[in-house]
């Protein structure tokens, strides 16, 4: 590869083995992340969505392979570098009681800083371009412990926007919020990648919501990837068998055209004794 050309996939892992002490949560994963896409892990509690985020993100390190980003080792770069391409938002962030809510998006700002350059006005548009973009601009002033669960949401996206990268990580961004203010969060996430190009990493736990807010799905069971590819290609009766042990039908979404998945529990079959009739 010249150094003209770009590597076909931003963000990859090879063999990754992740652990927590003698734990071993991630076995020998391989992935590829497209690019200029919004790419969603799935899978039950406990199999590795997340802790596959953070080695992503370079807040893991893996016991042994490797996650390429930009073709290098991850874990061999800077963190100031990483910082300047990769935007990670864990979950369940807290911003410290009184940091209002332009404060809090200028953090955004760090990697950019140095003892030999300084807060600038360029870093001040970027902050404000990201409040602008989350339609946070208008409460820059508030604190953010006095924001509802969704202006917060919005608050950390902003934050990670103001880093001016083009991979973004989010881990379970919907976390804790209604039904409306999760979509009201993914339309966003939809926006950012269709309107600005950035690449999209999340973890959710709402299949329909997964499904119809991604370009490309990978499916997880026990530390493995076991399906990956664009959402109409992985959900199937079958897989959500497989991986979540649910009993569901797949039918087409009205609103998307994409698969809708439809659990089926034992007490709600049609004619089944003490369902419906």
């Amino acid at each position: 590869m010249t150094t003209d050309e770009q590597p076909t996939s931003r963000l990859s892992a090879e063999e990754l083995v992740l652990a927590y002490g003698d734990l071993v949560v991630v076995d020998g994963l391989t992935l590829t992340i497209p690019t200029g896409g919004v790419t969603t892990i799935i899978g039950p509690n406990g199999c590795g969505k997340s802790t596959l985020l953070r080695a992503l993100g370079r807040l893991l390190t893996p016991r042994s392979g490797r996650v390429l980003l930009d073709g290098k080792a991850i874990t061999s770069m800077r963190t100031r570098d990483v910082a300047r391409v990769l935007g990670m938002l864990p979950q369940g962030p807290v911003a410290p009681e009184g940091l209002t809510v332009a404060d809090l998006v200028a953090t955004g700002r760090h990697p950019h800083q140095s003892w030999f350059r300084q807060w600038s006005s360029g870093d001040q548009a970027e902050v404000t371009q990201a409040l602008s973009l989350t339609g946070m601009l208008d409460l820059a002033d508030r604190p953010v412990d006095e924001l509802s669960g969704g202006q917060r949401q919005r608050v950390w996206i902003s934050m990670v926007l103001a880093q001016g990268t083009g991979l973004l990580l989010l881990d379970e961004p919907t976390t804790y919020l209604d039904l409306a203010h999760a979509i009201d969060v993914l339309d966003l996430v939809d926006q950012l990648h269709h309107d600005l190009g950035r690449t999209v990493v999340m973890v959710l736990h709402d299949l329909n919501l997964a499904v119809r807010y991604s370009d490309h799905l990978v499916a997880m069971v026990d530390g493995q990837v076991v399906a990956a590819g664009a959402p109409d290609e992985v959900i199937s009766a079958e897989l959500l068998q497989e991986v979540f042990g649910l009993t569901a039908r797949v039918i087409e979404d009205p609103a998307s055209g994409r698969p809708l998945v439809v659990p089926v529990g034992s007490r709600h079959v049609y004619g089944a004794p003490g369902g419906p009739v």
